[in-house]
This record gives C-alpha cells, sequence and structure tokens, in this order.
C-alpha cells in the first residue's frame, strides 16, 4: 500500500477500508490511527488549496463541487442541497437549517441521509444508531458544562495577557494586509458574548425558544455605539462573561440541556451554545496573537 505510486483519494479509501477491517478484529487502537492518518492526508492536501474569497466566485466553486459528487454517485439529495444552499450564498444570504439539514452518514458503506435515519441502512443494514451526524461546526460538542466553565473563566484573563501594555494607537493600527485590526478582534470577542449571555437567559426563560442567526462577525468593524476605547470594550465583554458564568454556575445539570430552536444550525442545547461560543474564541487567538506580535 503506497501511497507515491497510486491515486491518492484511493490510498486514502484504503486507510478507511484497513481501519473497517481492524475494527472487525476488535483492533479499534490501530483502527483509530488509520482513521487519523486518512483523515491528515486529507487535510494536509486541503491546507495548501486556494480558494476564491469573493461571495460569488466562491459559490460557484460550491456549485462545481456539487457537480463532481454527483457523478461520484454520492447521495442525489445531498447534491441538491449544496447546490441550493450555493444559490442562497450567491444571494448574500446564510442556508438555514431546512435548506442545509445535518447529515448522516453510514460509517460501514457511506450511505447519506439528510434525516434523521429511522430504519437500517438501504445499502449494507447498520443500524440507525451507529450513523455519524455532521453538525455545522465541531464548537457545537467541544467542550462538556465542566470543560466549557473552566473555559469561559480563563478566556478573558488570556486575552488581557496579550493586551498589557498595548496603546490604543496600537490596537487600532489597519494591519498591512488589511482584514482586523486588535480592535476589531477584541469587538468581536464582546459582541459573541453578548449573545451568549443573551442565548442563554432566553433559554432559561421560555421552553425551547427561537434563536435567531446573527451577524456577530460583521459587527466587529461596525463603530456605531461602540465604545471608545479598546479598555472599555474588553470591560464590557468581561463584565458580560462574569454575569454568564454566575448564571452557569447555579444551573442544575440537567437544565444544561434545555434546548432552542437555532435558525441556521437547529436543535441546539444550552450545553451546545456555551461550548460553541467557548471554542469560537479559541479559534481567534491565533490571529490576535499574530497582530500583536506584528505591532
Amino acid at each position: 500500500m503506497e501511497s507515491e505510486h497510486g491515486d491518492l483519494s484511493f490510498f486514502v479509501s484504503q486507510l478507511y477500508a484497513l481501519a473497517a477491517k481492524l475494527e472487525g478484529e476488535g483492533q479499534y487502537n490501530l483502527a483509530k490511527l488509520e482513521r487519523c492518518a486518512a483523515d491528515a492526508i486529507c487535510r494536509q492536501a486541503a491546507y495548501g488549496l486556494e480558494m476564491p474569497s469573493n461571495r460569488e466566485e466562491l459559490a460557484a466553486e460550491v456549485k462545481n463541487s456539487a457537480g463532481a459528487i454527483s457523478e461520484l454517485n454520492t447521495s442525489p439529495e445531498l447534491v441538491e442541497a449544496i447546490l441550493h444552499g450555493a444559490e442562497i450564498m450567491a444571494d448574500g444570504q446564510l442556508p438555514f437549517i431546512d435548506v442545509a439539514p445535518n447529515p448522516y452518514l453510514c460509517r460501514y458503506c457511506g450511505y447519506v441521509t439528510l434525516t434523521r435515519p429511522a430504519v437500517n441502512c438501504p445499502n449494507c443494514s447498520a443500524r440507525p444508531d451507529t450513523f455519524k451526524l455532521f453538525n455545522p461546526v465541531y464548537w457545537l460538542d467541544r467542550f462538556d458544562p465542566f470543560e466549557v466553565m473552566i473555559r469561559l473563566e480563563q478566556t478573558p484573563a488570556d486575552l488581557a495577557v496579550l493586551l498589557d501594555g498595548l496603546s490604543e494607537d496600537q490596537m487600532s493600527r489597519i494591519p498591512q494586509e488589511d482584514g482586523w485590526n486588535v480592535r476589531n478582534a477584541v469587538s468581536h470577542l464582546r459582541d459573541a458574548q453578548g449573545v451568549l449571555e443573551f442565548r442563554v437567559k432566553l433559554m432559561l426563560e421560555q421552553d425551547n425558544p427561537r434563536l435567531e442567526s446573527k451577524a456577530v462577525f460583521e459587527w466587529a468593524a461596525d463603530e456605531a455605539d461602540r465604545p471608545a476605547s479598546v479598555e472599555e470594550i474588553f470591560r464590557t465583554y468581561r463584565d458580560s462573561r462574569l454575569k454568564t458564568i454566575a448564571i452557569l454556575e447555579e444551573l442544575p445539570l440537567a437544565e444544561w440541556w434545555r434546548k432552542g430552536q437555532h435558525e441556521e444550525f437547529g436543535e441546539v442545547t444550552i450545553t451546545q451554545q456555551a461550548s460553541y461560543f467557548a471554542a469560537h474564541e479559541l479559534t481567534h487567538f491565533p490571529q490576535i496573537e499574530k497582530l500583536v506580535d506584528n505591532l
């Protein structure tokens, strides 16, 4: 099984097939290593590929991918959902959960369905509860309630260390490659934390409330009603976080699984919302660290 002498996609397929066989033999630790290798190879290949940043061009790329997926006979309903989502994206909107449902993948044969499976896989008879669910982002399930409390408490302290000693001029300076400056990034964390505080309160006050999708990413550069200094923005972020932590600390464990209906992600729990925002913050730290290093 030598990857340099064959097609990379076939080699990755061999790794998955080998992992499945190893699982059948009870060799779960070896199987996980083979699956990790297959995933790593795919991600390494993807990491070096450049994708367009223009919305229309990116939507066109998604449509092209749907055509290629269709030729591989993967799943007509999956292809249809991708195409529909690309059209909505091209119009400047987000495809919500009704257009792009969470897919379920048969771990054994690769069969895909966009509804929760209730019967055995039609291809290989695998039980419905063995299907793999694909959530919109891994952040939803990254932390359990105990882990998320640690993370929510630690992140403001970590951010304070990064900002220590920086002037307002430095934090508001536009980077050479354009994009966000430190002020924008801190504003984004503050805005996201505000959404988390609001949603936690709403999900405790109401049964299964509707959670609107918020364009938090776009707010970062909006200076309307924004505090004058980054110090004030950070203080607002930290104070809101402390309020959220106080609420969650008093929450009985069972209440962490109270639900809401997110128009983009579907059914979510308080645990998933807290995990989402806690992990989301961590994805911005390399960006902030790079900005600080280049000041």
